[in-house]
């Protein structure tokens, strides 16, 4: 009886062995392929996000190794002898986006679930919340970009969007690094939880006032001067753009530093090179009106809205300026939802 059901135990071990090679076999001979999936879909993000206006760090993304696949594929066999490991390890493509303050990492979200289908979102911050605790805080999106309307998980159609704010990236990054090192002696390991826990509530902290600072500054913003840029230089410099448009779009969130910039080579096109031409140009476009007609269910940042306006005004001639020649078919998809 002992034997049968050892050799048992060795069969059913040596079966669950087989099912993983044969998956890592099968990720191995399909990565070549999700290495461009992955880079198709970093650009697909950031030109989303761009698109938008709204302020970020970073978009970076990866392809999930074979050996990190191999790890995952015997977690998933272990738990369930019967599963697939290539229908269920989801994050094969990885993309992250890190921003500055927690709200724009819910406006991402928001944006991201008008432009694919959701599979799944967990909201680790708030998971972790729930239960009382501080500490891992990170938001997971599992979306698809497949025409078909499916929760089916495809690895060259899927990706999984991690979101998080410079804080909590770097929180998890380091508590990451430090217990998978493996090198903290076990009596040590309470007061490291403990420090980790106190840190993760610190950086909450600091989180919200990150974004209580930024509204503040937004706030004041449209009320404040501020030096010309370079005199060589015929644009509107970006932080004088940046000012003007906090005093405009005072209920919108800033915008990337470059796109300022970008935006003010737009405006020298048109001919617009002070803030005084910009205001004069802009003074019978119904601002509210023009963000209500895109119907947005995320908050535009500020550029967004200027470059919203801009369309308002001039029409196809904003169209047609050689600085927009990348992102005409968008401008026109965007046009058609402005009255008139």
């Amino acid at each position: 009886m002992f034997a049968a059901v050892g050799g048992s135990v060795v069969d059913s071990g040596a079966m669950s062995l087989r099912r993983v090679d044969r998956a890592v076999g099968h990720y191995t001979a399909l990565r070549d392929r999700l290495l461009p999936a992955t880079d198709e879909f970093v650009e697909l993000v950031t030109a989303i996000i761009d698109d938008a206006g709204i302020n970020y760090l970073s978009v970076t993304g990866r392809t999930k190794s074979v050996a990190s696949f191999a790890a995952k594929a015997r977690g998933v066999i272990t738990g369930d002898p019967a599963a697939d490991p290539l229908q269920l390890v989801t994050d094969q493509v990885g993309v992250r986006v890190i921003t500055y303050v927690q709200r724009d990492v819910d406006a991402v979200a928001g944006l991201l679930a008008e432009q694919f289908t959701v599979l799944d979102d967990r909201d680790l911050g708030e998971e972790t919340a729930a239960a009382g605790r501080f500490g891992y805080a990170s938001r997971h999106l599992l979306v698809s970009r497949s025409d078909r309307q499916t929760t089916a998980y495809d690895p060259l159609s899927c990706a999984s969007v991690q979101l998080r704010t410079v804080l909590q990236h770097a929180w998890a990054e380091f508590e990451h690094d430090i217990r998978y090192k493996g090198t903290v002696p076990p009596e040590q390991v309470p007061d490291l939880d403990r420090r980790f826990t106190l840190a993760a509530g610190l950086l909450e902290l600091a989180d919200r006032e990150f974004g209580a600072i930024r509204d503040r500054l937004q706030a004041g913003l449209g009320d404040s001067s501020v030096d010309g840029g370079d005199a060589h230089d015929p644009r509107i410099s970006g932080q004088e753009l940046a000012t003007f448009l906090a005093g405009r779009y005072s209920s919108a969130g800033w915008s990337r530093t470059q796109h300022y910039e970008w935006i003010s080579g737009l405006l020298l096109e048109l001919g617009i090179a002070s803030l005084d031409e910009l205001s004069s140009t802009l003074r019978d476009v119904d601002s509210a009106a023009v963000t209500a007609a895109m119907g947005y269910r995320y908050p535009p940042g500020a550029v967004r809205r200027l470059d919203d306006d801009l369309l308002a005004r001039f029409g196809e001639a904003y169209v047609a300026l050689h600085g927009n020649a990348h992102r005409r078919e968008s401008l026109e998809s965007r046009r058609s939802h402005l009255p008139g």
